[in-house]
């Protein structure tokens, strides 16, 4: 029987001597496209001779008429994938056959020239990105992307400014490096990166997405809220008809959601209608639409009259928009829509980049 074939090529024998070299009875050929990039298959053809007879093949560069063949390093497997040094040549394969009587070699007739491959312009699969903070005086990168095409490609970067919105883009004068380092004329508005990759077949430009708005060098968080004058604050018990309580202040942290990992913080201060701060009031904050927003528990008030509620974002919520919060603070024990309770509708924006 045939052995194992060194290169898994498979061979068809002829009728085998009890004892006998190997003995080529049909040379090896050749299957496949005679063009850079392509992949040319070997069969080791028809041998006689001792069974088992183990095969190996080495690939051979040889000149346009197929003379002067010279082997390829590294190239001995059953398969061989033509490359730019080929173009212009032609390719043959050597088979060994060995037995334990011995061994012999054949030569498949050459292939044709191999012919250059037609270059493909740069085609991306993947739009390119920008990294880091949209903050004046801060660093941006941009990853080019994921690209196909024949090489070499040359990559080209601009980057532009636009608009609050990611429209209305120009480039920015002199800004065509990979890395571009966020101005005071950015401040407010929100940028992106232009690729351009050309090789010898053509030119392809495509852009990223805009980043969030640009903030400027100096933006502190909103202080908190100033502690309340002694005896100023009273207990929710206190409040009485014809008093109401009183939302009397929304504060954002952050005050425009940029990221959908973010945890959105609102600090609601309640008074009443006498303009004293309110401790223990019952606060029940609701994100609008119900689908874009997790829904917080009803909290307290506290020693300074202020109630902080917590919700994070939800993936069906779009890049750019605004999420509505509808509040009510009521007594403990009192009626939704009766006593002393009161409502107020904030807005909180977000612009994820």
């Amino acid at each position: 029987m045939l052995g194992m074939l060194a290169f898994a090529l498979v061979a068809s024998m002829g009728s085998a001597a009890k004892t006998a070299a190997p003995v080529n009875n049909n040379p090896p050929k050749i299957q496949g496209t005679a063009e850079e990039g392509e992949t040319l298959n070997a069969t080791p053809g028809d041998w006689s001779g001792t069974e088992p007879i183990k095969f190996t093949a080495q690939w051979r560069r040889c000149s346009a008429a197929g003379t002067n063949c010279v082997a390829i390093a590294g190239a001995t497997g059953a398969t061989y994938r033509l490359r730019a040094a080929d173009v212009g040549a032609t390719i043959r394969v050597t088979v060994t056959a060995t037995n334990r009587d011995g061994s012999a070699q054949a030569t498949s007739r050459p292939t044709a020239v191999v012919k250059a491959a037609v270059p493909n312009a740069p085609t991306n699969s993947s739009a390119p990105t920008i990294s880091g903070t949209a903050k004046q005086g801060q660093t941006l990168t941009a990853d080019r992307g994921e690209w196909s095409g024949t090489s070499p490609i040359d990559f080209n970067y601009q980057w532009q400014r636009c608009d609050q919105n990611g429209g209305t883009c120009s480039n920015i004068a002199g800004a065509t490096k990979q890395t571009y380092v966020l101005t005071s004329a950015d401040v407010g508005n929100t940028v992106r990166v232009r690729v351009t990759a050309t090789n010898s077949a053509g030119r392809t430009t495509t852009y990223s997405r805009p980043t969030a708005l640009v903030v400027g060098a100096t933006n502190p968080p909103p202080p908190p809220p100033p502690p309340a004058p002694p005896g100023s604050v009273i207990p929710v018990s206190k409040v009485g008809s014809p008093e109401r309580l009183v939302i009397s202040e929304a504060r954002f942290e952050p005050a425009v959601i940029r990221s959908r990992n973010e945890i959105e913080t609102i600090h609601f201060r309640i008074m009443d209608t006498k303009g004293r701060l309110v401790s223990g009031a019952l606060v029940l904050a609701t994100p609008l639409p119900y689908v874009w927003a997790s829904a917080p528990a009803e909290t307290v008030s506290d020693s300074r009259g202020v109630a902080t509620v917590q919700f994070r974002i939800r993936p069906l919520v779009p890049r750019k928009s605004a999420i509505v919060v509808f509040a009510r603070a009521r007594k403990p024990g009192d009626s939704i829509l009766a006593g002393i309770s009161s409502r107020r509708l904030v807005q909180v924006l977000v612009n994820i980049g």
